[in-house]
């Protein structure tokens, strides 16, 4: 969907003003079965930069993919979720790569974006994570807007009728409300997700995220993965944290790559073999697939070197 134009012009296009693009797509109605059945007909593409320095890498997997004028177009505003959760330096490999940010900031600019928004939910002290992570520095750097999730008056709720654990949630305005969303995850080992990667991640756009432990924490992030839906995703794997995920320290490894797609699935997928783990041993990615999110098996995924 990306190729033609923005969620909300979709919705626009289709007469559905002042609606949420995703609680309505996710009524049951058409528009989101034809939301996946053009992703399953444009088959699974992992773009996959390596060298170089990472803004390089940020421009070089996007354009395997079309380039960034196939999800932003002039006058777009953009969410951008990284992971900023933990008060954590880069090399730490515990958040988003500031350099990887700042491709992806500098990408959405050139291409006319209105607006950009970087957001997370941190679990530390905001400040000190925006501060620590790199994150402060580059938006202020690059004048962008950097806001962190603490503040209840900033989700709205979703309704998720595919879910099997969560049957509704509630998601950060900022990526409900964009033009496009942009999942900019790391790659690294999690405690109880075992993985963490693109859909790990919107666990950070979910206010009451302690309550899915609760629960079954993989069917809560698979089934929040069917609801809240990013345009693209970028993933940092730069440094990658092996060990005492999600915070560390932990055991890090240079992999020095970025991968780009719009296939949650086989990002994640991919992401699960980074840190020696089979895709079909993590629970939420086996669910996602089930739920026609994407690809699971590598081999029938397109891999585009760039």
């Amino acid at each position: 969907m990306g190729d033609k134009f923005s969620r909300r012009e979709f919705f626009r296009k289709a007469g559905i003003i002042g609606v949420s693009t995703v609680g309505f797509g996710l009524a049951g109605g058409p528009l989101f079965n034809l939301f996946e059945d053009e992703a399953e007909a444009a088959g699974s593409v992992l773009s996959v930069a390596s060298g170089g320095n990472p803004e390089e890498m940020v421009k070089r997997a996007v354009d395997g993919l079309g380039g960034i004028s196939r999800f932003v177009k002039k006058g777009n505003s953009v969410c951008i979720k990284p992971n900023l959760a933990w008060a954590r330096k880069p090399g730490e490999a515990a958040n988003t790569n500031p350099a990887v940010l700042s491709g992806i900031i500098k990408l959405c600019k050139q291409a006319g974006a209105s607006r950009i928004t970087v957001i997370d939910f941190t679990c530390d002290p905001s400040s000190t994570t925006f501060d620590l992570s790199g994150a402060h520095a580059v938006c202020s750097r690059l004048s962008t807007r950097l806001v962190s999730g603490d503040n209840p008056g900033l989700y709205k709720s979703v309704q998720i009728p595919k879910g099997k654990s969560l049957t509704s949630d509630k998601c950060l305005r900022n990526i409900l409300d964009a033009d496009v969303f942009i999942n900019v995850p790391i790659a690294k080992n999690h405690a109880s997700g075992v993985v963490t990667a693109s859909m790990k991640n919107l666990m950070g756009a979910s206010h009451d995220r302690a309550s899915w432990h609760g629960k079954d924490l993989h069917q809560c992030i698979a089934d929040y993965a069917t609801a809240v839906r990013p345009n693209l995703i970028i993933l940092d794997a730069v440094k990658i944290l092996l060990t005492h995920g999600p915070k560390g320290p932990g055991q890090t490894k240079d992999v020095g790559q970025v991968i780009a797609s719009t296939d949650p699935v086989a990002v994640d997928s991919y992401a699960a073999r980074l840190i020696g783990k089979k895709p079909q041993d993590v629970k939420y990615i086996v669910e996602a697939y089930n739920f026609h999110l994407g690809q699971m098996d590598l081999s029938k995924v397109s891999m585009k070197r760039a």
